[in-house]
Protein backbone atom coordinates (compact mmCIF):
# COMPACT_ATOMS: atom_id res chain seq x y z
CA UNK A 1 0.00 0.00 0.00
CA UNK A 2 2.80 2.43 0.87
CA UNK A 3 4.15 2.48 -2.70
CA UNK A 4 0.71 3.38 -4.03
CA UNK A 5 0.41 6.45 -1.82
CA UNK A 6 3.84 8.01 -2.16
CA UNK A 7 4.59 11.49 -3.42
CA UNK A 8 6.37 11.68 -6.77
CA UNK A 9 9.55 13.09 -5.25
CA UNK A 10 9.92 10.04 -3.00
CA UNK A 11 11.94 12.12 -0.52
CA UNK A 12 9.23 11.93 2.16
CA UNK A 13 7.66 8.81 3.72
CA UNK A 14 4.64 7.35 1.93
CA UNK A 15 1.23 7.46 3.54
CA UNK A 16 0.86 4.99 6.38
CA UNK A 17 -2.93 4.72 6.11
CA UNK A 18 -5.38 5.10 3.25
CA UNK A 19 -9.12 4.60 2.78
CA UNK A 20 -11.43 4.33 -0.21
CA UNK A 21 -13.18 7.52 -1.31
CA UNK A 22 -16.59 5.99 -0.53
CA UNK A 23 -15.55 5.30 3.07
CA UNK A 24 -14.36 8.88 3.49
CA UNK A 25 -17.61 10.21 2.06
CA UNK A 26 -19.57 8.14 4.57
CA UNK A 27 -17.41 9.46 7.44
CA UNK A 28 -17.87 13.05 6.36
CA UNK A 29 -21.59 12.80 5.73
CA UNK A 30 -22.03 11.20 9.12
CA UNK A 31 -20.06 13.95 10.86
CA UNK A 32 -17.64 11.33 12.21
CA UNK A 33 -14.34 12.61 10.80
CA UNK A 34 -11.82 13.45 13.50
CA UNK A 35 -9.86 16.70 13.56
CA UNK A 36 -6.90 16.79 11.13
CA UNK A 37 -7.50 13.14 10.22
CA UNK A 38 -8.06 13.27 6.44
CA UNK A 39 -6.52 14.44 3.18
CA UNK A 40 -7.51 13.68 -0.42
CA UNK A 41 -4.86 11.84 -2.47
CA UNK A 42 -5.15 12.01 -6.26
CA UNK A 43 -2.61 10.20 -8.41
CA UNK A 44 0.55 11.04 -6.46
CA UNK A 45 2.16 13.46 -8.91
CA UNK A 46 2.86 16.17 -6.32
CA UNK A 47 6.59 16.22 -5.59
CA UNK A 48 6.47 16.95 -1.88
CA UNK A 49 4.34 16.40 1.18
CA UNK A 50 1.28 18.46 0.28
CA UNK A 51 -0.38 15.13 -0.61
CA UNK A 52 0.59 13.39 2.64
CA UNK A 53 -0.88 13.25 6.14
CA UNK A 54 1.30 11.04 8.30
CA UNK A 55 -0.69 11.72 11.44
CA UNK A 56 -3.96 10.81 9.74
CA UNK A 57 -5.31 9.04 6.67
CA UNK A 58 -5.22 9.80 2.96
CA UNK A 59 -8.30 9.29 0.79
CA UNK A 60 -7.79 7.38 -2.44
CA UNK A 61 -9.77 9.45 -4.95
CA UNK A 62 -8.95 7.38 -8.04
CA UNK A 63 -12.08 5.20 -7.81
CA UNK A 64 -14.18 8.33 -8.40
CA UNK A 65 -13.35 8.39 -12.10
CA UNK A 66 -16.55 8.90 -14.07
CA UNK A 67 -17.02 11.57 -16.72
CA UNK A 68 -20.58 12.68 -16.08
CA UNK A 69 -21.27 14.84 -19.09
CA UNK A 70 -19.79 16.84 -21.93
CA UNK A 71 -21.27 19.56 -24.12
CA UNK A 72 -19.58 19.20 -27.51
CA UNK A 73 -20.67 22.70 -28.53
CA UNK A 74 -19.54 24.73 -25.51
CA UNK A 75 -16.72 22.50 -24.28
CA UNK A 76 -18.16 22.27 -20.76
CA UNK A 77 -17.21 18.98 -19.11
CA UNK A 78 -18.41 17.59 -15.78
CA UNK A 79 -16.50 14.76 -14.13
CA UNK A 80 -15.66 13.13 -10.83
CA UNK A 81 -12.64 14.47 -8.99
CA UNK A 82 -10.62 11.27 -9.56
CA UNK A 83 -10.77 11.44 -13.35
CA UNK A 84 -7.31 11.83 -14.92
CA UNK A 85 -6.58 14.64 -17.36
CA UNK A 86 -5.57 11.88 -19.79
CA UNK A 87 -9.18 10.70 -19.75
CA UNK A 88 -10.49 14.24 -20.18
CA UNK A 89 -8.28 14.68 -23.24
CA UNK A 90 -9.35 11.34 -24.72
CA UNK A 91 -13.04 12.13 -24.19
CA UNK A 92 -12.98 15.66 -25.62
CA UNK A 93 -10.40 15.39 -28.41
CA UNK A 94 -12.70 13.90 -31.07
CA UNK A 95 -14.95 16.94 -30.64
CA UNK A 96 -12.08 19.41 -31.10
CA UNK A 97 -11.55 20.34 -27.46
CA UNK A 98 -8.51 20.25 -25.18
CA UNK A 99 -7.92 21.43 -21.58
CA UNK A 100 -7.09 25.13 -21.60
CA UNK A 101 -4.24 24.47 -19.16
CA UNK A 102 -2.22 21.27 -18.70
CA UNK A 103 0.78 20.66 -16.41
CA UNK A 104 3.80 18.55 -17.37
CA UNK A 105 1.95 15.27 -16.92
CA UNK A 106 -1.51 14.14 -17.97
CA UNK A 107 -1.65 11.66 -15.09
CA UNK A 108 -3.01 14.11 -12.55
CA UNK A 109 -6.58 13.98 -11.30
CA UNK A 110 -9.14 16.68 -11.91
CA UNK A 111 -9.40 17.30 -8.18
CA UNK A 112 -5.62 17.55 -7.87
CA UNK A 113 -5.39 20.02 -10.75
CA UNK A 114 -7.94 22.24 -8.98
CA UNK A 115 -6.45 21.84 -5.50
CA UNK A 116 -2.99 22.83 -6.77
CA UNK A 117 -4.23 25.37 -9.33
CA UNK A 118 -1.72 23.95 -11.77
CA UNK A 119 -0.23 25.93 -14.63
CA UNK A 120 1.22 25.06 -18.01
CA UNK A 121 3.18 26.46 -20.93
CA UNK A 122 0.52 29.07 -21.76
CA UNK A 123 0.01 30.99 -18.53
CA UNK A 124 0.61 34.20 -20.45
CA UNK A 125 -2.63 33.55 -22.37
CA UNK A 126 -4.84 31.26 -20.29
CA UNK A 127 -3.73 31.73 -16.70
CA UNK A 128 -4.01 28.76 -14.35
CA UNK A 129 -6.27 25.71 -14.34
CA UNK A 130 -8.52 27.45 -11.83
CA UNK A 131 -9.37 30.13 -14.39
CA UNK A 132 -11.35 27.49 -16.29
CA UNK A 133 -13.23 25.89 -13.41
CA UNK A 134 -16.93 26.71 -13.59
CA UNK A 135 -18.03 24.98 -10.39
CA UNK A 136 -17.43 22.00 -8.12
CA UNK A 137 -19.12 20.07 -5.33
CA UNK A 138 -17.28 20.17 -2.00
CA UNK A 139 -18.09 17.84 0.91
CA UNK A 140 -17.08 19.12 4.35
CA UNK A 141 -16.94 17.53 7.77
CA UNK A 142 -20.17 19.24 8.84
CA UNK A 143 -21.84 16.62 6.63
CA UNK A 144 -22.95 19.14 4.01
CA UNK A 145 -22.17 19.25 0.30
CA UNK A 146 -21.55 22.73 -1.08
CA UNK A 147 -21.90 23.76 -4.70
CA UNK A 148 -19.10 26.25 -5.20
CA UNK A 149 -18.67 28.71 -8.05
CA UNK A 150 -17.86 32.38 -8.54
CA UNK A 151 -21.39 33.18 -7.31
CA UNK A 152 -22.30 30.18 -5.10
CA UNK A 153 -20.23 29.97 -1.91
CA UNK A 154 -17.58 32.17 -3.55
CA UNK A 155 -15.27 32.24 -0.52
CA UNK A 156 -15.04 28.43 -0.51
CA UNK A 157 -14.65 28.50 -4.30
CA UNK A 158 -11.61 30.77 -4.08
CA UNK A 159 -10.10 28.96 -1.11
CA UNK A 160 -10.47 25.48 -2.62
CA UNK A 161 -8.80 26.38 -5.92
CA UNK A 162 -5.12 26.29 -4.95
CA UNK A 163 -6.10 25.25 -1.41
CA UNK A 164 -4.13 21.99 -1.59
CA UNK A 165 -7.08 19.86 -0.50
CA UNK A 166 -7.56 21.54 2.87
CA UNK A 167 -11.09 22.93 2.54
CA UNK A 168 -12.85 19.57 2.20
CA UNK A 169 -13.32 16.79 -0.33
CA UNK A 170 -13.90 17.78 -3.96
CA UNK A 171 -16.39 15.23 -5.31
CA UNK A 172 -16.90 16.48 -8.87
CA UNK A 173 -16.26 19.55 -10.98
CA UNK A 174 -17.32 21.32 -14.16
CA UNK A 175 -14.51 22.78 -16.28
CA UNK A 176 -14.55 24.64 -19.57
CA UNK A 177 -12.23 23.24 -22.25
CA UNK A 178 -10.90 25.22 -25.19
CA UNK A 179 -11.52 24.52 -28.86
CA UNK A 180 -8.40 23.60 -30.86
CA UNK A 181 -8.01 22.89 -34.59
CA UNK A 182 -6.13 19.67 -33.73
CA UNK A 183 -4.19 18.03 -30.92
CA UNK A 184 -0.90 18.25 -32.83
CA UNK A 185 1.49 21.10 -32.17
CA UNK A 186 3.53 23.17 -34.58
CA UNK A 187 6.73 23.47 -32.55
CA UNK A 188 9.59 25.86 -33.18
CA UNK A 189 12.94 25.56 -31.40
CA UNK A 190 15.17 28.61 -30.98
CA UNK A 191 18.67 28.44 -29.53
CA UNK A 192 19.86 31.18 -27.19
CA UNK A 193 23.47 31.80 -26.20
CA UNK A 194 22.75 33.04 -22.70
CA UNK A 195 19.93 34.23 -20.45
CA UNK A 196 20.28 37.80 -21.62
CA UNK A 197 19.38 36.71 -25.13
CA UNK A 198 16.46 34.67 -23.81
CA UNK A 199 15.04 37.61 -21.86
CA UNK A 200 15.39 39.84 -24.91
CA UNK A 201 12.79 37.91 -26.87
CA UNK A 202 10.75 36.02 -24.24
CA UNK A 203 7.86 38.51 -24.18
CA UNK A 204 7.62 38.65 -27.97
CA UNK A 205 7.60 34.85 -28.07
CA UNK A 206 4.68 34.81 -25.64
CA UNK A 207 2.75 37.35 -27.67
CA UNK A 208 3.15 35.34 -30.87
CA UNK A 209 2.46 31.85 -29.50
CA UNK A 210 -0.02 29.91 -27.42
CA UNK A 211 2.79 28.00 -25.69
CA UNK A 212 6.34 28.92 -24.73
CA UNK A 213 8.89 27.29 -22.43
CA UNK A 214 12.70 27.30 -22.22
CA UNK A 215 15.12 24.53 -21.33
CA UNK A 216 18.38 25.58 -19.67
CA UNK A 217 21.70 23.73 -19.76
CA UNK A 218 22.10 24.13 -16.01
CA UNK A 219 25.61 22.69 -15.78
CA UNK A 220 27.12 24.92 -18.47
CA UNK A 221 29.42 27.57 -17.00
CA UNK A 222 31.77 30.24 -18.23
CA UNK A 223 30.93 31.68 -21.62
CA UNK A 224 28.24 29.00 -22.06
CA UNK A 225 26.44 29.89 -18.85
CA UNK A 226 22.69 30.24 -19.34
CA UNK A 227 22.56 28.73 -22.81
CA UNK A 228 19.47 26.80 -23.77
CA UNK A 229 16.55 26.26 -26.08
CA UNK A 230 13.23 28.09 -26.32
CA UNK A 231 10.30 25.94 -27.45
CA UNK A 232 7.24 27.72 -28.80
CA UNK A 233 4.12 26.07 -30.12
CA UNK A 234 0.60 26.41 -31.46
CA UNK A 235 -2.04 23.84 -32.27
CA UNK A 236 -1.66 22.71 -35.88
CA UNK A 237 -4.42 23.68 -38.30
CA UNK A 238 -4.36 20.22 -39.84
CA UNK A 239 -3.60 17.39 -37.50
CA UNK A 240 -4.93 14.53 -35.42
CA UNK A 241 -8.01 14.58 -33.20
CA UNK A 242 -7.21 11.18 -31.73
CA UNK A 243 -5.82 11.10 -28.20
CA UNK A 244 -3.33 8.29 -27.66
CA UNK A 245 -2.90 7.24 -24.05
CA UNK A 246 0.80 7.15 -23.16
CA UNK A 247 1.60 3.44 -22.92
CA UNK A 248 4.79 3.81 -20.95
CA UNK A 249 6.60 1.48 -23.32
CA UNK A 250 9.77 2.44 -21.51
CA UNK A 251 10.02 2.05 -17.77
CA UNK A 252 12.34 1.94 -14.79
CA UNK A 253 11.19 -1.45 -13.47
CA UNK A 254 12.97 -1.36 -10.12
CA UNK A 255 14.50 1.10 -7.67
CA UNK A 256 18.27 1.43 -8.30
CA UNK A 257 20.29 1.39 -5.07
CA UNK A 258 21.99 4.68 -6.00
CA UNK A 259 21.38 7.89 -7.91
CA UNK A 260 21.81 7.15 -11.62
CA UNK A 261 21.75 10.83 -12.58
CA UNK A 262 25.23 11.87 -11.52
CA UNK A 263 27.18 14.76 -13.02
CA UNK A 264 28.78 12.74 -15.88
CA UNK A 265 25.35 11.51 -16.98
CA UNK A 266 23.81 14.99 -16.74
CA UNK A 267 26.65 16.57 -18.71
CA UNK A 268 26.27 14.00 -21.49
CA UNK A 269 22.47 14.24 -21.41
CA UNK A 270 22.47 18.03 -21.67
CA UNK A 271 24.90 17.98 -24.60
CA UNK A 272 22.88 15.34 -26.45
CA UNK A 273 19.55 17.05 -25.72
CA UNK A 274 20.79 20.43 -26.89
CA UNK A 275 22.24 18.91 -30.06
CA UNK A 276 19.17 16.83 -30.92
CA UNK A 277 16.44 19.33 -30.07
CA UNK A 278 18.37 22.36 -31.32
CA UNK A 279 18.83 21.01 -34.85
CA UNK A 280 15.33 21.93 -36.01
CA UNK A 281 15.68 25.28 -37.80
CA UNK A 282 12.06 25.48 -38.97
CA UNK A 283 8.76 24.73 -37.24
CA UNK A 284 7.72 21.08 -37.27
CA UNK A 285 4.47 19.34 -36.52
CA UNK A 286 4.65 16.95 -33.58
CA UNK A 287 2.21 14.89 -31.52
CA UNK A 288 0.84 16.63 -28.45
CA UNK A 289 2.24 13.95 -26.14
CA UNK A 290 5.82 14.84 -27.03
CA UNK A 291 5.22 18.56 -26.55
CA UNK A 292 3.24 18.55 -23.31
CA UNK A 293 4.08 15.25 -21.61
CA UNK A 294 7.49 14.01 -22.80
CA UNK A 295 8.15 11.98 -19.64
CA UNK A 296 4.78 10.26 -19.42
CA UNK A 297 6.03 7.56 -21.75
CA UNK A 298 8.63 6.43 -19.19
CA UNK A 299 6.98 4.77 -16.22
CA UNK A 300 8.53 5.44 -12.81
CA UNK A 301 11.32 7.62 -14.21
CA UNK A 302 11.61 9.27 -10.81
CA UNK A 303 13.29 6.09 -9.54
CA UNK A 304 16.44 7.14 -11.40
CA UNK A 305 17.16 9.64 -8.64
CA UNK A 306 17.93 6.80 -6.23
CA UNK A 307 16.29 5.50 -3.07
CA UNK A 308 16.45 8.90 -1.34
CA UNK A 309 14.34 10.52 -4.05
CA UNK A 310 14.50 14.04 -5.41
CA UNK A 311 13.68 17.57 -4.40
CA UNK A 312 12.16 19.98 -6.87
CA UNK A 313 12.48 23.72 -6.41
CA UNK A 314 10.23 26.04 -8.36
CA UNK A 315 10.46 29.77 -7.82
CA UNK A 316 8.84 32.80 -9.40
CA UNK A 317 10.45 36.24 -9.34
CA UNK A 318 9.18 39.62 -10.57
CA UNK A 319 10.02 40.53 -14.13
CA UNK A 320 12.26 43.42 -13.08
CA UNK A 321 14.41 41.14 -10.91
CA UNK A 322 14.63 38.17 -13.29
CA UNK A 323 17.71 39.20 -15.29
CA UNK A 324 19.70 39.30 -12.06
CA UNK A 325 18.21 36.60 -9.87
CA UNK A 326 17.68 33.77 -12.39
CA UNK A 327 21.41 33.61 -13.34
CA UNK A 328 22.25 33.86 -9.63
CA UNK A 329 20.01 30.89 -8.78
CA UNK A 330 21.63 28.79 -11.49
CA UNK A 331 25.09 29.81 -10.35
CA UNK A 332 24.27 28.93 -6.74
CA UNK A 333 23.33 25.41 -7.82
CA UNK A 334 26.53 25.03 -9.86
CA UNK A 335 28.69 26.32 -7.02
CA UNK A 336 27.03 23.80 -4.70
CA UNK A 337 27.95 21.00 -7.10
CA UNK A 338 24.30 20.05 -7.61
CA UNK A 339 23.08 19.07 -11.07
CA UNK A 340 19.49 19.46 -12.27
CA UNK A 341 18.20 17.11 -14.97
CA UNK A 342 15.13 19.14 -15.87
CA UNK A 343 15.77 22.87 -15.73
CA UNK A 344 12.84 24.87 -17.07
CA UNK A 345 12.29 28.62 -17.38
CA UNK A 346 8.95 30.20 -18.26
CA UNK A 347 7.37 33.61 -18.28
CA UNK A 348 4.14 34.04 -16.34
CA UNK A 349 1.63 36.57 -17.60
CA UNK A 350 -0.85 38.85 -15.84
CA UNK A 351 -3.97 36.63 -16.05
CA UNK A 352 -5.26 36.43 -12.49
CA UNK A 353 -6.47 33.22 -10.92
CA UNK A 354 -9.66 33.15 -8.87
CA UNK A 355 -7.67 31.24 -6.23
CA UNK A 356 -7.01 32.67 -2.80
CA UNK A 357 -3.52 31.11 -2.87
CA UNK A 358 -2.02 30.64 -6.33
CA UNK A 359 1.65 30.24 -7.10
CA UNK A 360 1.83 31.86 -10.58
CA UNK A 361 2.12 35.63 -10.69
CA UNK A 362 3.66 38.02 -13.25
CA UNK A 363 7.35 37.32 -13.72
CA UNK A 364 9.61 34.40 -14.53
CA UNK A 365 9.50 30.94 -13.02
CA UNK A 366 12.53 28.65 -12.76
CA UNK A 367 12.21 24.95 -11.98
CA UNK A 368 15.16 22.83 -10.85
CA UNK A 369 15.28 19.29 -9.53
CA UNK A 370 18.05 17.68 -7.54
CA UNK A 371 18.80 14.19 -6.27
CA UNK A 372 18.41 14.09 -2.51
CA UNK A 373 21.95 14.20 -1.11
CA UNK A 374 20.83 15.02 2.40
CA UNK A 375 22.17 18.07 4.23
CA UNK A 376 24.03 19.47 1.22
CA UNK A 377 20.90 19.49 -0.94
CA UNK A 378 18.78 20.95 1.86
CA UNK A 379 21.32 23.71 2.39
CA UNK A 380 21.22 24.62 -1.31
CA UNK A 381 17.42 24.64 -1.34
CA UNK A 382 17.40 26.91 1.70
CA UNK A 383 19.73 29.32 -0.09
CA UNK A 384 17.54 29.27 -3.20
CA UNK A 385 14.56 30.07 -0.96
CA UNK A 386 16.43 32.99 0.61
CA UNK A 387 17.45 34.44 -2.75
CA UNK A 388 13.94 34.09 -4.15
CA UNK A 389 12.23 35.80 -1.22
CA UNK A 390 14.84 38.57 -1.13
CA UNK A 391 14.02 39.29 -4.78
CA UNK A 392 10.30 39.62 -3.98
CA UNK A 393 9.43 36.17 -5.32
CA UNK A 394 7.71 33.03 -4.08
CA UNK A 395 8.37 29.28 -3.82
CA UNK A 396 5.86 26.74 -5.10
CA UNK A 397 4.26 24.80 -2.20
CA UNK A 398 2.95 21.81 -4.15
CA UNK A 399 6.44 21.13 -5.50
CA UNK A 400 7.97 21.38 -2.03
CA UNK A 401 8.97 18.86 0.66
CA UNK A 402 10.98 20.98 3.09
CA UNK A 403 10.46 24.75 2.95
CA UNK A 404 10.23 26.57 6.27
CA UNK A 405 7.30 28.49 7.65
CA UNK A 406 8.94 31.88 7.01
CA UNK A 407 9.46 31.13 3.31
CA UNK A 408 5.87 30.01 2.95
CA UNK A 409 4.47 33.04 4.78
CA UNK A 410 6.55 35.41 2.66
CA UNK A 411 5.41 33.65 -0.52
CA UNK A 412 1.70 33.63 0.39
CA UNK A 413 0.69 36.50 2.63
CA UNK A 414 -2.98 35.48 2.44
CA UNK A 415 -2.41 32.07 4.02
CA UNK A 416 -4.36 33.02 7.22
CA UNK A 417 -7.48 33.42 5.07
CA UNK A 418 -7.11 29.83 3.87
CA UNK A 419 -6.52 28.67 7.43
CA UNK A 420 -9.78 30.34 8.44
CA UNK A 421 -11.66 28.34 5.78
CA UNK A 422 -9.76 25.08 6.21
CA UNK A 423 -12.01 22.18 7.11
CA UNK A 424 -10.94 21.09 10.63
CA UNK A 425 -10.96 17.42 9.56
CA UNK A 426 -8.36 18.03 6.82
CA UNK A 427 -4.62 18.43 7.23
CA UNK A 428 -1.43 17.80 5.26
CA UNK A 429 2.16 17.36 6.34
CA UNK A 430 3.02 20.49 4.36
CA UNK A 431 0.40 22.64 6.09
CA UNK A 432 1.33 21.32 9.54
CA UNK A 433 4.99 22.07 8.87
CA UNK A 434 4.46 25.60 7.59
CA UNK A 435 1.19 27.34 8.46
CA UNK A 436 0.62 25.02 11.41
CA UNK A 437 3.88 25.96 13.07
CA UNK A 438 3.12 29.67 12.62
CA UNK A 439 -0.29 29.16 14.24
CA UNK A 440 1.25 27.34 17.19
CA UNK A 441 3.75 30.12 17.77
CA UNK A 442 1.00 32.73 17.53
CA UNK A 443 -1.18 30.92 20.05
CA UNK A 444 1.79 30.49 22.35
CA UNK A 445 2.51 34.20 22.20
CA UNK A 446 -1.13 35.03 22.92
CA UNK A 447 -1.16 32.64 25.88
CA UNK A 448 2.02 34.23 27.27
CA UNK A 449 0.40 37.65 27.15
Amino acid sequence: MAERFQSFGRATPPAARAIHADDAIALLKGGQARQASLLAYGNGRSYGDSCQNQAGTVIDMRPLNRIRGFNAESGLLEADAGVLLADVIAHAAPHGFFPAVVPGTQFVTLGGAIANDVHGKNHHRRGTFGCHVESFTLLRSDGRSYRCSATDNPRLFRATIGGMGLTGLILSASIRLMWVPSLDIMEKTTRFRDLGEYFDFAEAADQANEYAVAWIDQLAGGRNSGRGLLFTGNHAEHGSHVAVRASGKFSVPFQPPFNVLGRPFLTAFNAAYRWKKGRAAVPRQIEYQGFFFPLDGVRDWNRLYGPKGLFQHQSVVPEEAARTIVPALLEAARQAGQGSLLTVLKRFGAVRSPALLSFPRPGYTLTLDFPNKGAATLALLGELDRMTIAAGGAVNPYKDARMGAATFAASFVDWPRLEALRDPAFMSDFWARTAGSIELRRRGAEAAE
